[in-house]
Order: C-alpha cells, then structure tokens, then sequence
C-alpha cells in the first residue's frame, strides 16, 4: 500500500480505550485519520456509507470490539466479510474478551486476526502501535475498495 494517508475506523464504546487509541495512533509513525463510531449499527452504516455516513471514507482498516451496543462486533464482522467489496479490508478484534467461543467465532467470520486488549495503558498503547506498524509498513495490502456507496 502506498503511503498515503490511511484511513481507520475505530468501533469502540469505552471512552477510555478511544482515548488511548488516539493518542497512540497520534503516537505512531504512519499518518492517518481516524473515525470513530461507538456502536455496531454505526459501523455497519459507517462502512457501508448510508444514513448519516453517506460521505464517510471507506475505511483501509477495522478495528472492532466485540461487545457494542445494537449490534455485536460480530455481526459487523460477519457484514464486512460477506460482501464482496469491503470483505478485502482487514478487520482486527481489539477487544477484551478472552473468551475462546468468541475467538473461534471471529475467525470462523474471517477476522483478520483477534487482540485481547492488554491490560494498562503503556501496553494498550503499545498493541495499537504495533498494529499500525504491521498492518501499513509490513503488511502488502492490496488497493482500497472504490469509495462509492455499494450494496
């Protein structure tokens, strides 16, 4: 992937790990934006750019907890990866649960890869910096979906 600036769309409801989130990717060597949506029917309308998110840039990656409000983690998932466009955008469960039914369900759905989030901030910062890290410098992805509403 060139590097531009690379977009990321953060479903998380925890003030506290949007926060740190921020200040890490703020932190981080790879320019980016971020938007951040604080419940799963938003994420879906995000990605998909409907309703309120008709103008929303598509996301170049995901990171999703598992437990939201209105719909799971899950459920985005599993809309992301069924649709034909926005199924190449890697999808990263950055979430607490530890729980391996939602480990297995993640990948059965095809996440990209699963993260517990680490206890305290300099390790939760430290995860979100090495996420970057891998997924826009080591990482070949290949080019971003169109940007137009689909489905």
């Amino acid at each position: 992937m060139a590097m531009d600036t690379v977009h990321i769309l953060l479903v998380e409801d925890n003030e506290g790990d949007i926060v740190l989130t921020k200040e890490a990717l703020a932190e981080g060597r790879i320019a980016n934006t971020l938007t951040v949506v604080r419940n799963g029917r938003d994420a879906i309308d995000c990605i998909f750019q409907k309703g309120a998110y008709k103008k929303a840039k598509r996301p170049d990656l995901i990171l999703l907890d598992v437990n939201l409000p209105l719909k799971s983690g899950h459920e985005v998932l599993e809309k992301v990866k069924e649709d034909e466009v926005t199924r190449q955008i890697p999808v990263i469960m950055l979430t607490t649960s530890s729980s391996d039914q939602d480990v297995k369900r993640s990948y059965k759905a095809h996440a990209n890869c699963y993260i517990t989030k680490p206890v305290g901030a300099d390790a939760f910062v430290r995860a979100v910096l090495t996420i970057e890290d891998f997924w826009f410098r080591l990482v070949h992805l290949p080019d971003k979906p169109p940007s137009k509403p689909i489905g």
